[in-house]
């Protein structure tokens, strides 16, 4: 199997579950539900093509795992999709970064944020959010919450911000490896975060690090379903990693 394909995420989630841990949303975790008990947070970026995140969550449900999507607005919110992954069981999330479309407006950052958390809620319930890293803009979208407070809103936690349990390991697919050297925002303040370099790396650490508590970040619009998408997700990938490398250089 071809890594970053839907096979290859089966057998993460096979291993996963083999290695006998309980996979939770992120609103599960925030609700202490893993508590006790080897756990893994499963959290999915829909940052683009939303029919992979239909894909993957399909596969999640026949595989009796749940996990949490959270979608940006309006590049992949589709109200049809969303709603139908919803009632698979997952949860839905507003992945916002409205400090960078306000160019770092705080103001305006917040009535775009209540804007687009009111279209969201107007199809399912919204729990738990999480910032879109935004790469290209020089704002960080979680810095918002410096000088606001999410919880006004009903929101029951953040991402990454909420999301600080002792001894967690966190790992992440951006830049098309789970090494960390793409990373220009995705990073757990206080968590630990560790480095393999393939997802065969990775289900041979899961099945003997003997960790209890994990925490995946996955892109679906990464994960192929046949040959061509993954050959063009390959390249895509490879150009961005370039521009973010450019990118950290200039700044």
């Amino acid at each position: 199997m071809r890594d970053f394909t839907l096979e290859k995420y089966r057998y993460l989630i096979r291993t996963i579950q083999d290695a006998d841990y309980t996979t939770l949303t992120v609103r599960d975790y925030l609700r202490g539900q893993g508590a006790g008990q080897k756990s893994v947070i499963l959290r999915h970026d829909v940052d683009r093509r939303p029919e992979n995140a239909l894909k993957m969550a399909e596969l999640e449900h026949t595989l009796d795992t749940a996990s949490t999507y959270y979608f940006r607005y309006p590049a992949t919110f589709d109200t049809d999709l969303i709603t139908y992954i919803w009632d698979l069981g997952h949860e839905i999330g507003y992945h916002y970064e409205v400090l960078a479309k306000a160019k770092g407006n705080y103001k305006e950052a917040l009535t775009l944020f209540e804007e687009e958390l009111r279209v969201f809620r107007e199809i399912c319930d919204i729990h738990t959010i999480c910032m879109h890293g935004s790469p290209l803009s020089r704002y960080d979208n979680r810095d918002l919450w410096k000088r606001y407070n999410f919880r006004d809103y009903g929101i029951e936690g953040e991402a990454y911000l909420s999301v600080t349990e002792a001894g967690l390991r966190y790992l992440t697919d951006t830049g098309r490896s789970w090494n960390g050297k793409h990373i220009v925002r995705d990073v757990m303040p206080g968590v630990e975060t560790i480095s393999v370099e393939t997802t065969d790396d990775l289900a041979l650490w899961i099945g003997s690090a003997k960790a209890e508590a994990l925490y995946l970040t996955v892109h679906p619009e990464r994960w192929a379903v046949n040959d061509m998408d993954w050959f063009i997700k390959s390249t895509l990938d490879f150009i961005a990693n370039f521009g973010k490398r450019t990118i950290s250089l200039m700044r």
